[in-house]
């Protein structure tokens, strides 16, 4: 489950505008629109027609160029679809008492990030292999129920009921007064969707976010899912986003560093136009839920090393315009700020001498 790393605890994270096209109406590939007299017959002052005359004939040249930029990234137009809206969310469901909970759970306050570096001994080791392997067979699961006219809601119920006929609690619910079991994002929504009425639609994208608290460890997965006929352009930032985090995973390995993951990320994105968000980033898992080390999946000169027996998510958000992100009144749901189609995965990883074992597959 990612999380918004504060401002005031990273000072190097910065808001990032990756694949933010600018304004037409200010700029032109960079540079500041200026015209002259000369760009007109004579040496009267343009009249209003010759203006428009000028303008229209700049907007078509703007437009040439967009698409000339757009084809070489092998960029795909849209089709407008409407906005998210909020539907009717329903009460949390309830736990049976005799399944462990995590700490958090009865206090509605956010649970700061823990500092502890999670590494384990070969009993800790089992654990996180069994939390990691439910949370995949949950996600599974969940991806069979995506499909018009189904609700973010029924695919919560089921989930819930899932984890807990397991022996497992739902970590997101109560975490930090989160409402559900799983988060449930929709197209342009980055992170953090609360399942709801809506159902989903023909061509919708959505990333099911599962982690499950078992036995005292916690296993965390996500994974965006195709809703019925998807569009290409949206095919293609869904398979790119899962390659993003596959090459993450790659490079991991006892001594390597923890920026080298947002390197690799941030190159193969690159490649195809997308744009990597900063705000949200992966994190230490394992007996707490979220701890040191923070992952950034971007760019960065964040210091530290991998160690063998250490356990975090890498879960990069990628957009196909601005990476910047607008938050709903509810706190938690997060949507690229220009409406553009987001997409997410994630895994839970153990460091090991030679690479990183991939503890959420079933």
């Amino acid at each position: 489950m990612a999380f918004s790393a504060s401002l005031a605890h990273y000072a190097f994270l910065k808001t990032s505008l990756h694949g933010e096209v600018p304004s037409s109406s200010s700029s032109f590939m960079g540079s500041p629109l200026t015209f002259s007299r000369s760009s007109f017959s004579g040496n009267q002052s343009p009249s209003k027609k010759q203006l428009m005359i000028f303008a229209k004939k700049l907007s078509g040249l703007q437009e040439a160029m967009r698409i000339k930029r757009e084809r070489e990234l092998g960029v795909t137009k849209l089709r407008r679809r409407p906005p998210l809206r909020r539907g009717k969310v329903s009460p949390r469901l309830p736990v049976p008492d005799h399944i462990l909970r995590p700490p958090y759970v009865g206090s509605d306050i956010l649970p700061e990030i823990s500092s502890q570096y999670q590494i384990h001994d070969s009993e800790g080791i089992t654990c996180m292999r069994a939390a990691g392997e439910l949370a995949a067979r949950v996600l599974n699961y969940a991806g069979t129920l995506v499909k018009p006219s189904v609700t973010t809601d029924e695919i919560d119920k089921a989930v819930h009921q899932m984890i807990i006929d397991a022996g497992a609690y739902p970590s997101p619910l109560g975490y930090g007064g989160f409402p559900k079991s799983v988060c449930t994002s929709v197209n342009e929504c980055m992170c953090h969707g609360i399942p709801d009425s809506r159902q989903l639609q023909n061509g919708d994208i959505i990333n099911i976010d599962v982690t499950v608290y078992l036995n005292g460890y916690h296993g965390d997965t996500s994974k965006t899912f195709l809703c019925g006929e998807v569009s290409d352009a949206m095919k293609n930032l869904v398979k790119v986003t899962e390659e993003c985090l596959e090459m993450g995973i790659a490079v991991c390995k006892d001594g390597e560093r923890f920026n080298k993951i947002g390197e690799r990320i941030s190159e193969h994105a690159e490649k195809y136009g997308l744009g990597v968000v900063e705000r949200f980033v992966g994190h230490g898992v394992g007996a707490v839920f979220h701890s040191e080390p923070i992952i950034l999946h971007h760019c960065n000169d964040n210091p530290g090393v991998m160690v063998e027996g250490q356990t975090f998510t890498i879960e990069p958000i990628l957009t196909m315009g601005s990476t910047e992100c607008i938050t709903w009144p509810d706190n938690w749901t997060a949507l690229t700020k220009d409406g553009s189609p987001a997409a997410q995965f994630e895994h839970t990883i153990l460091i090991t001498s030679t690479g990183a074992e991939i503890l959420t597959t079933s």
